[in-house]
């Protein structure tokens, strides 16, 4: 499948020497350094024009989902999110904002599945089985809850997968530890209701296939940063976090 081939011929050897260095360059600069030189280069991208990607560019889509959601809410997060990417690592990846649909033919040539907005997210019988097929085969879908999401949603993962169990993953689950370390979990971008950022997911053969985040907003985060003014420190850590769920997507 598409999907696997990616990852196992061009992702993984990439990242993984990659992230044998990180350590020593991270250790190398203070955090304002850091700060400074992502805050000047790499946390504003609207002057930037999407590039042509090589065929074997990581390719992420915008969900086009159903039920009345705001499903295109945020319309500088993905290409801003891709250049950190981009910028920080060594994937190979398509900067372009993509969009597709469940039932789109090309919904297996993208390995990350992006969805954010407010309200309801429904997904019809036929798109069920479609996705189950498509996570199952390799595929994964992160959710980014912007607000109005958690309870509909839960109950969609429920429904799509149900004999399995919808859980929560602990912090020192990998998708914290990828590629940054968040040893207290997922970041605290916005506040909505006072109430602790949680990551859920559906786990298939020991793969978490789905990361549904509420009460973080990292999408938000990745925003240019006139939209949300968010200090840097915040949109630092929503885009690490962004980076930590791609390279576990792609590699675990």
């Amino acid at each position: 499948m598409y999907i696997r081939y990616m990852v196992k011929s061009t992702i993984r050897p990439l990242i993984m020497a990659f992230l044998l260095v990180l350590p020593v360059a991270a250790g190398a600069q203070t955090q304002t350094d850091l700060l400074e030189r992502l805050t000047g280069r790499n946390l504003t991208y609207q002057q930037q024009k999407p590039t042509d990607p090589n065929p074997s560019s990581v390719r992420v889509a915008r969900l086009h989902y159903g039920g009345g959601g705001d499903w295109y809410w945020g319309g500088s997060a993905i290409p801003n999110f891709l250049h950190f990417v981009r910028d920080n690592s060594d994937f190979p990846v398509d900067t372009m904002e993509h969009q597709i649909t469940i039932m789109d033919p090309d919904l297996f040539r993208y390995p990350f599945l992006f969805a954010t907005g407010h309200g309801v997210i429904a997904f019809s019988s036929e798109e069920k089985e479609r996705l189950r097929q498509y996570l199952i085969g390799g595929g994964f879908l992160f959710v980014n809850d912007s607000y109005g999401m958690d309870r509909n949603f839960r109950q969609e993962m429920a429904e799509l997968f149900p004999e399995r169990e919808v859980v929560e993953l602990p912090f020192d689950h990998p998708i914290y530890h990828s590629f940054y370390d968040f040893p207290n979990g997922p970041p605290k971008i916005h506040e909505h209701d006072t109430k602790p950022p949680r990551g859920y997911s559906i786990i298939v053969n020991g793969r978490a296939v789905i990361y549904f985040l509420v009460e973080s907003d990292i999408g938000d985060g990745w925003e240019d940063p006139q939209v949300h003014n968010d200090p840097d420190e915040k949109r630092l850590d929503a885009l690490r976090m962004g980076l930590n769920i791609l390279t576990y997507a792609l590699l675990y």
